[in-house]
């Protein structure tokens, strides 16, 4: 793909273009959700930045890995939801290998984890503190994409089972990052009654 110039004025009247060009209101559902995705790999760059500070060296290239790899999932199911099943392009669609490939994940760093005995507030270092901010939109992600779901059954739902493992994904991996890191863990105190 080669891009010539990166505005097209089409937005000028609130609108944009799904692939294949059907013209689209730029709060379509389906736009909200992807948007939301596009957001969300913003914050995992923004972790990735802070993680290049990260003295551990292979702290530093296993958190690198994990992030640069999920911004690229982030970048299919981006890409999944903008490209209606008529469109005419022939591209990747998240599927089940994408969310058994995060559940595996999900184990391989939990084993490095203690269980949870209390609630934990985001937050640690900085690159664990973007690691739940990214956990929230993820979620936000999920919502819009359900919302879009129901209006649009041509949406394809591996993206949604994606996304729900993604967030569960990310709040280990923000766990894993302090531990690695030595960054402390807050913990929500129980109010006394």
């Amino acid at each position: 793909m080669r891009i010539s110039r990166v505005y097209t004025r089409t937005g000028d009247k609130g609108t944009t273009r799904l692939a294949g060009g059907q013209e689209v209101s730029k709060d379509a559902l389906r736009v909200e959700a992807y948007g939301a995705v596009d957001e969300l790999s913003t914050i995992l760059g923004l972790a990735r930045t802070f993680n290049a500070q990260t003295t551990d060296d292979d702290v530093r290239s296993s958190l690198e890995s994990h992030l640069k790899n999920l911004q690229n999932d982030l970048f299919n199911v981006g890409g999944d939801l903008a490209t209606p099943p008529d469109s005419g392009f022939d591209l990747y669609r998240v599927g089940d290998a994408d969310v058994a490939r995060l559940e595996q994940l999900c184990d391989t760093l939990n084993e490095d984890l203690g269980p949870l005995k209390d609630f934990i507030l985001p937050g640690g270092g900085p690159v664990g503190a973007f690691l739940h901010q990214a956990r929230t939109v993820c979620r936000r992600a999920e919502r819009r994409l359900v919302t879009a779901l129901h209006g649009d059954d041509s949406i394809n739902e591996g993206c949604l089972r994606f996304l729900n493992r993604l967030s569960d994904f990310l709040f280990i991996l923000a766990r894993w990052a302090n531990k690695m890191i030595g960054e402390p863990e807050f913990l929500w105190q129980k109010p006394t009654l």
